[in-house]
């Protein structure tokens, strides 16, 4: 038995794995890497300052230019089971030009950690930039977070986090979120290529698919994904949004029809791009033209 309507392993199998498509994953991924080195070089950063007792434990900062500057949070995507936060320093560039300080998490990796696992490590990240914000100039009181891909899905969860009573922190935490071609339905992957690595079991697909957990209240979520994505990416999120909004949550869709998988996320590198300008309209930010 397969999920939903799917045939074969390998028909559901095309829709989460871009190799299949043709796709030069790798390139995508050098460009990546390229363009978050010059980054590095351009931007002040701190680097690899640890929020957790693991290794993989770190996160990146590159602050903005002016002290109580909002945060933008952005979590990697990778599957949950490649990449790093370098790889991603670049989604900095658009949000540090207009004032605001960008945290890229780094994570620990399936197989070597369970999903259950990957979240507890990006909530105990949020609790740290909280808990130190000062020290990096960052306001406490304006975190947002995004991620692309596998970090859709964990900005989801953070989104749906008990920050009052889990950690005892502020409920509102979070002002505001940016998911970009997220997984929020872990469903279907115990059938997919992915399992022998993710080794997902049953109680870890209905604790971590957000769909199944949209909290009672919630700051405003903005979805999005590239209109060249396949049909599983159009309705994980397209299900997620109308969920969300028919719990009463604030929630908007912005449209990338020209945008595959992995160009999803390069509107980073422009301050007046739609993807960036839409993340500083929810923080109440006018793009400096």
């Amino acid at each position: 038995m397969l999920y939903g309507n799917f045939r074969t392993q390998a028909e559901l199998d095309a829709e989460y794995n871009a190799a299949e498509l043709g796709i030069d994953i790798t390139s995508y991924i050098n460009f990546y890497a390229t363009s978050s080195l010059e980054v590095r070089e351009e931007f002040p950063c701190h680097l690899s300052i640890p929020f957790g007792p693991t290794l993989a434990e770190h996160l990146d900062i590159f602050p903005a230019a002016y002290p109580g500057a909002p945060i933008l949070v952005f979590i990697h995507g990778g599957y949950w089971i490649m990449l790093s936060s370098k790889e991603f320093s670049f989604v900095a560039k658009g949000m540090v030009a207009a004032d605001v300080t960008v945290i890229v998490i780094n994570y620990a990796l399936c197989p070597k950690v369970t999903i259950d696992e990957i979240v507890r490590q990006n909530r105990a990240a949020i609790a740290w930039i909280y808990n130190n914000a000062g020290s990096f100039g960052g306001d406490p009181h304006r975190i947002y977070v995004s991620g692309h891909s596998a970090g859709a899905h964990l900005t989801a969860m953070l989104m749906a986090t008990d920050w009052k009573n889990d950690y005892g922190l502020p409920e509102n935490l979070i002002k505001g979120g940016c998911a970009i071609s997220g997984l929020f339905d872990l469903m279907p992957f115990p059938y997919t290529w992915l399992q022998p690595k993710l080794q997902l079991t049953w109680g870890e697909v209905l604790r971590n698919s957000p769909i199944r957990h949209i909290p009672e209240t919630a700051g405003s979520l903005i979805l999005t994904y590239g209109g060249e994505e396949t049909n599983e990416f159009h309705r994980q999120s397209q299900d997620f949004l109308a969920t969300w909004k028919a719990k009463g949550l604030k929630g908007e869709y912005l449209p990338q029809p020209d945008k595959n998988h992995f160009t999803a996320i390069n509107g980073f590198l422009d301050t007046n791009s739609p993807l960036c300008r839409s993340i500083l309209k929810q923080m109440g930010i006018k793009v400096k033209t």
